[in-house]
């Protein structure tokens, strides 16, 4: 996608600007709060707390490391950084792909699935105390909405993505 000249510019008005600046605000301040929170009580960033759900959440704890990648919505080499970190912990193994030999899984073992286990129940606290304490039932289902249209589209079908490679 090219940008257009600078003539046919669709500048913000004013209050696309504040609505703008006031999720990038929010956004910012709510993965850094998520993250310390996961960093003071388990000893993880968000990212890795994430890949640990997605495991958790697979057939028999284990996904392909490219569907991992796309999930996770990470590049493979940042996802194979993030495996590396999760292996030293003993939190995550790879295993080779018994259906494609080029191919690795990656599994969550059972110490990763007992740290997830642990880290849940604050992290799902954090969570609720940050968004759905403050919202009215209809305020968080509008964000449900918004979210889901807003990632829709800026994941078309064929979109070169870079956790798609």
């Amino acid at each position: 996608m090219t940008n257009p000249p600078a003539a046919e510019t669709r500048w913000l008005n004013d209050e696309e600007q504040s609505i703008w600046r006031a999720y990038h605000h929010a956004w910012t301040l709510l993965e850094d709060h998520l993250d310390r929170q996961l960093q003071r009580d388990a000893g993880m960033p968000h990212i890795y707390y994430g890949l640990l759900v997605l495991l958790s959440d697979a057939p028999r704890r284990r996904m392909r490391m490219t569907d991992l990648a796309q999930n996770a919505k990470i590049t493979r080499s940042r996802l194979s950084h993030a495996v590396s970190r999760l292996e030293k912990k003993g939190w995550v193994r790879r295993e080779n792909s018994p259906e494609d030999r080029r191919g690795q899984l990656a599994v969550l073992t059972d110490e990763g699935f007992e740290v997830l286990k642990e880290s849940a129940p604050g992290h799902v606290e954090t969570v609720r105390a940050a968004i759905f304490d403050r919202l009215t039932p209809e305020q968080a289902r509008s964000l449900g909405e918004i979210c889901r249209v807003m990632a829709e589209g800026l994941q078309p079908e064929g979109a070169d993505l870079p956790w798609l490679r």
